[in-house]
Parts: structure tokens; sequence; C-alpha cells
């Protein structure tokens, strides 16, 4: 029997023992369950500021986890190693949300805040991130995403109550783009706008020449940014070539730098980054 999944709007309809597109969901006994909860690919004591965030406690330091699988299909991934997998093809570690929020404790005399659910899509694994997200805010541990915002807007509301920080990617600013990536625009969109609501937020868009390189795209995405705060962070970032897409250049670090100035004209906060 199909079962549908209800965390993202691809709503996989997964047959009995399989796994939706994302490879991180599965059908269990009749019952959608995240099929890569608690199951770690990489862990790291981060400085804030490479998630990025620029404008959230600067200069602390965040533990990093991540795990495997992703709900878009970006040709340009630069984590395809393990966001492009299911279980079966990555050596991964097991660890309790117990064991992870009593490893973020313990690292606070190094400068941790907290915890950051970043390197693969993380919310693909939204229960670990809720259960581990609720134990660790009553730890008083930061709890940081870093996401595609490629979720149905009910999961999102859930969750925002425990999340401190978002970093979301805004891809480009046109659905035909999002197409290509197998994404809606308009659902990243409200899930920027939900969580600039009660969260602290910051924007990151990678520049793909030919793609989403445009002056025109760059006005409309940064006016809309500013519509809900021009306070919020944007990173404009340079793309290098990965994954099914190493048939291109670089972005011209020129490029990224005058997107960037166009985008100073809607936005307090504008960073470029990978230059």
């Amino acid at each position: 029997m199909r079962v549908q999944c209800e965390i993202c709007p691809h709503h996989c309809k997964i047959e009995e023992g399989h796994v939706g597109l994302c490879k991180g969901r599965s059908n269990k006994n009749g019952e959608i369950i995240s099929d890569n909860y608690g199951k770690i690919t990489g862990m790291a004591l981060d400085p804030i500021e490479k998630k990025p965030l620029y404008h959230f406690y600067p200069r602390s330091k965040i533990l990093s986890v991540g795990s495997y699988g992703c709900n878009l299909k970006c040709p340009f991934c630069q984590n395809c190693d393990i966001s492009m997998v299911g279980g079966s093809e990555i050596e991964t570690a097991e660890i309790s949300c117990e064991d992870l929020v009593q490893k973020a404790v313990a690292l606070t005399d190094r400068g941790n805040i907290g915890i950051a659910y970043t390197y693969n899509e993380p919310l693909i694994g939204y229960e670990f991130i809720r259960d581990c997200a609720t134990l660790a805010k009553h730890k008083g541990l930061k709890n940081v995403v870093v996401t595609n915002g490629y979720i149905c807007e009910e999961p999102l509301k859930e969750l925002l109550p425990v999340i401190d920080a978002f970093n979301i990617d805004l891809k480009g600013f046109t659905q035909e783009y999002y197409h290509k990536l197998r994404g809606d625009l308009a659902t990243v969109k409200r899930s920027i706008e939900l969580a600039a609501d009660v969260c602290h937020v910051e924007v990151t868009t990678l520049i793909v020449p030919g793609e989403n390189d445009s002056e025109k795209e760059m006005e409309k995405l940064s006016g809309w940014l500013a519509s809900i705060s021009p306070d919020i962070p944007l990173h404009i970032s340079r793309f290098f070539p990965r994954w099914q897409m190493q048939d291109r250049d670089a972005t011209p670090v020129k490029q990224v730098y005058r997107l960037a100035q166009i985008a100073r004209g809607n936005l307090n906060f504008v960073h470029e980054g990978n230059c």
C-alpha cells in the first residue's frame, strides 16, 4: 500500500519498504518514517560564519551535524556525496538525541552555542531535528537549521518554536529555474516569510553562470527580501563546478560583486561568498 509523505510539496506516495525522492523517508508498515533518523554522515565544531550566519552570535562556534538525502536535485550540488545518496550508499554513525545534546553541552567551554542541522538537507529528517532541538532548547542551547526551505507550511510551523536561526537557500527568483531543480519558488518564499517572522534568518543565493546571474533577477530577489525586512542578510556566493555541472566555469568574481552591489540597493547586509 502506498502512503503519502506530508513533509515537502513532492508529497511522495511511497510503497511499503521503499523510500521517497529525498532518499531519507520511507514507508515502514504503512507509516512514513524518517529513514535517516539519528544516522550521521558528518559532525564538526564549526565557526558560526561557516553556515553562513554572520549576524547570529558572530565569532561563536556551533556543533554541526548532517545526515544524507535531499528533496531537491540541484545539478551543481556542493555536497552531492551525502545529499544525493541513500542510506545503503554511504557509511553512517548512529547517535541518539540525548547523546548529541550531551556532546553539544560538553563543547560549550570551547565556544559552542548549540547545534546546527546542516550539510545535507536536514528537514527531510524532520523528526530528528524536532526531537533534538526540543531537548537542546531545554538545555539552553541554540538550534540552527541550514536548509533549502522546500518544506510544507504545517510541519515548518510546528518546528519554528524550537529553532533560533535559519540560513535558507533561495536558489534563484524564477519558477523556471526552480523547476529545473525539482522545486518550487513559492514554497521557499513562504518558508522565508514564516521563519523571518519568529526567528533570525539569513539567505544564501549561489550564482550559477547562465542560470540565475542576471542583474534583473537579483534586483527582484533582493527587493522581495527587503519587502519582508531590509535587515535580512543576503549571502551571494560564487559557484564552482561540481557534480553534474562540471561543464562550465566558476562564476566570475566581478559578477558576484556586481550582483552584491545591486542587492545593496535594497538590503542593508549583503555578503559576497566563496570569493
